[in-house]
């Protein structure tokens, strides 16, 4: 008779992870892995989407008028944010930038290859909204942030692992020796 599949197996769904001196010990159910690709795709489609509207519109992408004209006074970033608006250089490169990175980011989600420098890239252009789209009327939370700890969370839980291209690419060999086992660094990019 077999085990269902569903069945939470000792040790395979543990996490642990210590700091500052507190350590933290969880058990995840055994749908986790799903949810977690789930997380992936999502993040994947709306950059994906986000980043080909950009491209693809009537008129080219321009980062000026935003970072000139919609971050708030109140923002502890406007004054960063008026300096990339109206040095000419940077502003140019963020109107490459921003939909170019949006595009690869949500195609490296999707296919699970380099996911971790993926979402880390992710949570960075979400951080930036988030000081970018400062309101705080209701409070520091609210959807650039939210966001910006799902794309950490797919890079914490290895998402590219699941269903992606990572899982293939971390145990391509080398001389006999898995590639992130030769090149651990990697670890940090994939998964």
């Amino acid at each position: 008779m077999q085990m269902a599949t569903n069945e939470i197996r000792s040790g395979v769904n543990e996490f642990e992870s210590t700091i500052g001196g507190v350590t933290v010990h969880g058990k995840a159910h055994s749908l986790s892995a799903w949810f977690v690709l789930a997380l992936r795709l999502m993040m994947g489609y709306a950059f994906l989407y986000s980043g080909w509207d950009k491209l693809t519109a009537a008129e080219p992408f321009s980062a000026t008028g935003y970072l000139l004209n919609a971050v708030p006074e109140t923002s502890p970033l406007y004054g960063t944010f008026q300096w990339m608006g109206s040095t000419p250089w940077f502003a140019e490169f963020l109107s490459v930038a921003v939909p170019w990175g949006e595009l690869l980011i949500g195609l490296a989600l999707i296919a699970g290859l380099l996911t971790r420098l993926a979402a880390f890239w992710g949570a960075f252009m979400m951080l930036m909204f988030y000081f970018g789209n400062w309101d705080v009327a209701h409070g520091l939370i609210n959807g650039d942030f939210a966001y910006m700890l799902v794309f950490l969370s797919v890079a914490a839980f290895g998402a590219g692992r699941i269903l992606g291209l990572d899982a293939l690419v971390e145990q391509y060999e080398i001389d006999g020796e898995a590639l992130v086992e030769k090149y651990p660094t990697l670890r940090y990019v994939l998964g």
